[in-house]
C-alpha cells in the first residue's frame, strides 16, 4: 500500500500508467502482427502447419516484378497518384484552422468546428449511399444540370473513371479537413498572447498577425505531418476506396490497400499478399528517414 501510495503521489509515474494500456494495445496491434511476415517467406496455405509448408525465400517478391508486374506498376501508380494529391491538399487543414481562429462569434466558431469535424465520424458505408443518391444517373445533381443545360447527359460520377482522382480527393478533403484542424488548433492555443499584441502595437493588421505570427508559429506542427505523410505515400487508405470501387473505375481506384485485400482475402494468397505488404511497409520507413533527413538539413530539426 505504502508503495502504490508512492507511485500515485509521483505525477510521473501517474502519467506513464495513464499511457501504459495504449502502449500495450499499439505493441499488440502494431508489433505483433509483424511475426507474419514470416509467410512471405513460404508457400502459405491456410490450415497446414508453416513447418510443412514450402520455403519459397524471395519467390513471392520475384512476383512482384514478374508475373504481377502490370498489376502492380497499374496498383502502384493510382497509390502515388491519390498520394501527391493528398500531399498537394496538406496546407488545407492549417488554413482551416486559421480561418476558425479569426472568427469573433464563439458559438459560430464551435458550431463550424462541429459541422465540419462530423464527417470523419460519419460510416463509409452511409457516405457511399448519400453519394450514389446524389449523383447516381437519376440523382438531383444531374438531373438539375440537365435542368439548367450544363450537360446533355447523366455523368454518373461514381462510374466517371475521369473523374476519379479529383472526386475522392475532394471526398478527403469533406472528410478529414475539420478533424485535421483539431491539432492546429491545439498549436494555436500555444502561441504566445504577447506576440499578437506587440504585433498590434506595431501596426500589424489581422492578416499581418497571421502571415508574420500564427503561420511561423505552425510550421512546426505542420511538417511534423508534412513528414509523417510522406512516410505514409503507399498507405493512402482502404475503406474509402474499397466502398466506392465497381467495375467502372477499377482501373484507377484500385489501390495497394485494395490490391493486397483482394490478393490475400479473395484469392487467398497470403503469402504473396504478406510481400506486396512488407515491401510498402520497408519503402515508408526509407521514405520518412529521408524526408526527416531533408527537413532536418534544411530546417535544422526534424522528427527524428
Amino acid at each position: 500500500m505504502k508503495l502504490l501510495k508512492k507511485v500515485l503521489e509521483n505525477q510521473r509515474l501517474r502519467l506513464l500508467l495513464l499511457a501504459l494500456p495504449f502502449v500495450v494495445f499499439v505493441f499488440m496491434f502494431a508489433y505483433v502482427p509483424l511475426a507474419g511476415w514470416i509467410t512471405a517467406f513460404y508457400h502459405y496455405r491456410p490450415g497446414i502447419p508453416l513447418a510443412r509448408s514450402e520455403f519459397v525465400g524471395l519467390g513471392n517478391f520475384r512476383l512482384i516484378t514478374t508475373f504481377f508486374r502490370p498489376q502492380v506498376l497499374a496498383v502502384l501508380r493510382n497509390t502515388l497518384i491519390f498520394a501527391f494529391l493528398s500531399l498537394l491538399s496538406s496546407p488545407i487543414p492549417m488554413f482551416f484552422a486559421i480561418f476558425l481562429n479569426e472568427l469573433g462569434s464563439v458559438k459560430f466558431k464551435r458550431f463550424v468546428q462541429t459541422v465540419t469535424t462530423l464527417p470523419n465520424f460519419i460510416s463509409l458505408v452511409i457516405i457511399f449511399s448519400l453519394a450514389f443518391a446524389l449523383f447516381s444517373q437519376c440523382g438531383p445533381v444531374d438531373s438539375l444540370l440537365m435542368t439548367l443545360g450544363l450537360i446533355d447527359e447523366p455523368t454518373m460520377l461514381l462510374g466517371n473513371v475521369d473523374a476519379v482522382y479529383i472526386f475522392h480527393t475532394m471526398l478527403g478533403w469533406w472528410r478529414h479537413t475539420g478533424w485535421g484542424a483539431i491539432i492546429y488548433i491545439a498549436a494555436i492555443a500555444g502561441i504566445d498572447g504577447e506576440l499578437y499584441d506587440a504585433a498590434s502595437v506595431d501596426g500589424a493588421g489581422r492578416w499581418g498577425r497571421i502571415r508574420h505570427i500564427t503561420i511561423p508559429g505552425l510550421m512546426p506542427t505542420f511538417l511534423v505531418l508534412f513528414i509523417l505523410s510522406i512516410g505514409n505515400i503507399l498507405s493512402v487508405g482502404f475503406e474509402q476506396y474499397f466502398v466506392f470501387m465497381n467495375s467502372m473505375v477499377i482501373p484507377r481506384l484500385d489501390v495497394i490497400d485494395t490490391f493486397v485485400f483482394r490478393v490475400g482475402i479473395q484469392n487467398h494468397d497470403f503469402s504473396f499478399a504478406t510481400a506486396v505488404g512488407m515491401l510498402r511497409t520497408v519503402v515508408s520507413i526509407i521514405l520518412l528517414f529521408s524526408a526527416n533527413a531533408v527537413v532536418k538539413k534544411v530546417r535544422g530539426y526534424g522528427i527524428v
